[in-house]
């Protein structure tokens, strides 16, 4: 990046002024914080919407459909990184695209708040779909620039980033799922309408403080060839409206074509960049290095992102949610695992930052997050075979306590990992390629949910915990051939 525009590497270094870490990531900290706000909010009440009866205020399609979309919906946000990253990196620069996706992003929480119906779901999602893969990329992208690359505040910097997505992701569903318990689906689709202009009016009143970070475009498309890819933009969108009216994308195959659809774009991209010729050749054994963290990282996802599709439903209607008398909204166990975060983020960043070259390696903390993972999976199994309302919330807390855990070692680090790992003209793409596998995951997570039997449980819960546990000793074994690759990268 040029220096007669960003704040020069020396300057940041010796900026300690937000918890020791420098002060813009307090704005990048804010921004992201009601984004995840309005994000999981809405997300914490989406299944119900589509499922519930008409009655109940909600669309009363099939369970298997809503599940499906919710992971549709989810995959294509992070899938969706893609074009973020991609605007990011060719066309705008990182700050002016995270910008813009704001305002996507609350424009999409208005719709669902005010459109009634399928329209309104429609049009909503799509918006806030593109608009958080916009921001997230970008955002993520913002906290890396902030640090040199063997700054060691790096990690732990990542860590309290991640604490902000996480008072959001508590607050959200909260107040979201009081709303519509007491009021309606449509006025929680408008508190995290709220939530998300807050975040953009604070956002630009702090942009100065970022001082030129992201203004740069690391590798300008020529204005030759802008119409071409406008062009490719308008086909696409034609395509899905197509398949959408044909019948050949309907509610229950949508988080399928999602999943297929991330795995020809993760193909192509680690294609793409690898074949690059603007690459040197430590920078290629760094990209190869990412490759099992990225399979590690998609089943992961697509265990954990179930918060969203089989477990909301059983916490509709397997869990016991009286509490003294009064029944909670389902929507609050949302909020479990992100009160967890809070309470075990500045844990986890306090001992990598005492560890120092002391603590486990990337590829080692993938791993137990990946196994910690499968074992909470095989934790649901003692409260399987149960009535409606019969699973004890603290059984369903202690096993998302285990979903923190595995999360802790695994994204922050995911997200850090990927700024280090990145060419240095495919910055932003390379986080992207990071949310790619949450994009695989998140949309397996819809897929999966569908073959789960509320009155069968155990054969599902043990496959999918024995899998993610396989895959994780597996990556644990290759962790020495992955160090190599990442050529003095930690």
């Amino acid at each position: 990046m040029s220096e007669t525009v960003d704040q020069p590497q020396e300057s940041r270094s010796e900026d300690h002024r937000f918890f020791g870490q420098p002060l813009p990531l307090a704005n990048l900290f804010g921004v992201e914080m009601w984004e995840r706000f309005s994000f999981y909010g809405m997300q914490g009440i989406l299944i119900y919407y589509l499922y519930y009866s008409v009655s109940d205020g909600g669309l009363g399609i099939a369970e298997s459909s809503a599940t499906s979309i919710v992971g549709a919906y989810g995959g294509t946000v992070y899938l969706s990184t893609i074009l973020g990253a991609w605007i990011a990196d060719r066309v705008l620069g990182s700050e002016r695209t995270l910008f813009y996706s704001a305002i996507l992003i609350m424009l999409g929480h208005i719709s669902l708040a005010v459109f009634p119906g399928f329209w309104g779901v429609g049009i909503g999602l799509t918006l806030v779909a593109f608009g958080s893969g916009g921001l997230k990329a970008n955002a993520t992208s913002l906290v890396g620039d902030l640090y040199s690359e063997n700054d060691d505040r790096r990690d732990a910097g990542f860590s309290i980033f991640y604490m902000g997505i996480n008072i959001g992701g508590l607050l959200g569903p909260l107040l979201t799922g009081w709303a519509q318990d007491r009021i309606g689906f449509h006025f929680g689709f408008g508190l995290a309408a709220i939530g998300m202009a807050l975040g953009l009016i604070q956002y630009t009143l702090g942009r100065k403080q970022l001082h030129g970070i992201g203004s740069t475009v690391p590798n300008p498309l020529p204005q030759s060839e802008r119409t071409k890819f406008i062009g490719i933009a308008a086909g696409a969108v034609l395509v899905v409206a197509v398949l959408s009216v044909t019948g050949l994308i309907t509610a229950a195959n949508m988080s399928d074509v999602v999943v297929a659809l991330t795995i020809v774009a993760t193909v192509i991209y680690f294609a793409v960049i690898l074949a690059s010729k603007q690459i040197t050749s430590i920078e290629r054994s760094r990209v190869i290095s990412f490759i099992p963290l990225f399979i590690a990282s998609a089943v992961f996802w697509s265990l954990f992102q179930q918060q969203f599709t089989m477990v909301a439903m059983y916490s509709d209607k397997r869990l016991d949610r009286n509490l003294f008398g009064w029944e909670f909204p389902a929507a609050w166990v949302q909020s479990i695992n992100p009160v967890f975060i809070i309470l075990f983020a500045g844990v986890f960043a306090a001992a990598w930052t005492k560890l120092g070259p002391r603590q486990p390696g990337t590829p080692l903390k993938f791993a137990a997050g990946t196994i910690l993972m499968g074992v909470a999976f095989l934790a649901f199994i003692p409260m399987a075979g149960g009535g409606p309302n019969s699973a004890p919330l603290l059984g369903l807390a202690g096993i998302l306590l285990l979903f923190t855990f595995a999360e802790l070692f695994l994204s922050p680090v995911g997200l850090s990992i990927s700024t280090k790992l990145a060419p240095k003209v495919f910055h932003t793409q390379m986080v992207a390629l990071f949310f790619l596998s949450i994009a695989l995951g998140t949309a397996m997570a819809g897929t999966l949910a569908g073959y789960y039997d509320e009155t069968n449980e155990v054969p599902y819960y043990l496959w999918i915990g024995a899998g993610s546990i396989a895959v994780g000793v597996l990556l644990a074994i290759c962790s020495p051939w992955i160090k190599k690759m990442m050529k003095g990268v930690h």
